[in-house]
């Protein structure tokens, strides 16, 4: 009974609660890359809107009647209904467009109340895509069930919004959610009551003293010897959570291809793909293109994808010399991703997914045997007691 409090109260319940917050991170990346899809609002769209899914950029202007948003662009103004949106704001981003080191503890978003947002200051970026419905005679940004309202507030280029979204989207520490205080304060008395029902009865000693240490098993990983374990299991889960953001960011730009597809149209009509060669073109570096993989840098891969806006080959100076893909300049539209890849983006999704879950898994395997060394020792005592 003792074990199997502790295996429900420190163990299953936690990570049920994980599982439900990364999937809840899951829907969030999603969602904003479905966004990225849709129409970006300006004045010329809004002068001949009928409705739809839109995104908009702008800066915080106010909040009316504590629920109604304002943002304001160069051109256009927009009413945004803030019951039942999803609201964010990402942490100050520090270095240029996109930092060189990644360090999704720091990047992390987080989920605000949009009762919180009008303690914001006025001007702040705000990054907002959903329905779009007629409501007082004016065009109004809306939460409906088929659409929920994304609101983020941001600071830093808008070109570097897309690619912090996605690779920083996700929870610091699945474990420690919600539900897991509440999980250890019950699993904590519970143990701790039968281990004062116990102590009287001098049969039923050792019983009490198992159970009061069961208590501390949270405890467990943070004493020595399993310290050593404990350290080593927590960089590897932080190795494998940049692993994640990687295998995200590797799919970036295809979510505008199809399947076998090297060149499209983005939503304001220009032309985007990407262009292979066998090695990184000194143009990548005299045009400050962003590596999309920053420990990549380094990469002696053999061949190299280059994401961005296609341009029209120049013409060959004898018609038999074949055309010359020019490089790929910078999109118009902030969202569509511009950088270079080490590699097929496929390829390098599904590898970067095989170092993460190796990574969990050893992880995993190494906070056990932290817990259980522990553990271990602590029955050594009891039993000699």
């Amino acid at each position: 009974m003792i074990l199997a409090l502790a295996a429900l109260f420190y163990g299953l319940v936690p990570i049920a609660g994980a599982l439900i917050n990364r999937r809840s991170w899951r829907i969030f990346r999603r969602r904003f890359n479905d966004l990225r899809l849709q129409p970006l609002l300006d004045y010329g769209i809004y002068s001949r809107l009928e409705g739809g899914i839109y995104r908009f950029i702008g800066g915080f202007e106010s909040v009316t009647d504590g629920h109604t948003l304002w943002i304001r662009s160069d051109t256009l103004t927009i009413p945004v209904a803030l019951a039942g949106a999803q609201t964010y704001m990402l942490p100050m981003q520090e270095g240029g467009f996109l930092p060189g080191a990644f360090d999704p503890g720091e990047e992390a978003p987080e989920r605000i109340r949009w009762d919180r947002v009008s303690t914001l200051t006025e001007g702040a970026k705000v990054f907002v895509g959903g329905a779009l419905i007629l409501r007082d005679n004016r065009w109004t940004f809306v939460s409906t069930a088929e659409a929920p309202l994304m609101v983020i507030f941001y600071d830093g280029p808008d070109r570097s919004l897309a690619i912090r979204a996605i690779r920083a989207g996700r929870h610091q520490n699945e474990y420690w959610n919600s539900i897991t205080p509440y999980s250890l304060v019950l699993g904590a008395l519970s143990l701790i009551f039968i281990a004062v029902s116990f102590l009287p009865r001098p049969a039923f000693h050792r019983t009490a003293i198992t159970a009061f240490a069961a208590a501390f098993i949270p405890l467990f990983p943070m004493v020595p010897p399993g310290l050593l374990f404990a350290v080593i299991y927590r960089r590897l889960w932080w190795r494998a959570r940049i692993f994640r953001a990687y295998r995200d960011l590797a799919r970036l730009p295809l979510k505008y291809l199809k399947p076998g597809e090297e060149r499209t149209s983005l939503p304001d009509g220009e032309k985007y793909g990407f262009v292979r060669y066998d090695s990184l073109p000194p143009e990548a570096r005299a045009k400050g293109i962003p590596l999309l993989i920053p420990e990549e840098e380094k990469s002696k891969k053999a061949e190299w994808y280059v994401f961005g806006a296609l341009q029209e080959p120049d013409l060959p100076a004898e018609p038999r010399v074949p055309l010359e893909p020019r490089f790929p300049a910078e999109p118009l539209d902030s969202f569509a991703t511009f950088g270079a890849l080490p590699g097929n983006p496929e390829d390098l999704a599904r590898r970067y997914a095989r170092k993460a879950y190796t990574f969990e898994l050893i992880a995993w395997l190494l906070l056990l045997a932290s817990v259980g060394l522990n553990a271990f020792f602590i029955a050594l005592i009891i039993f000699l007691i």
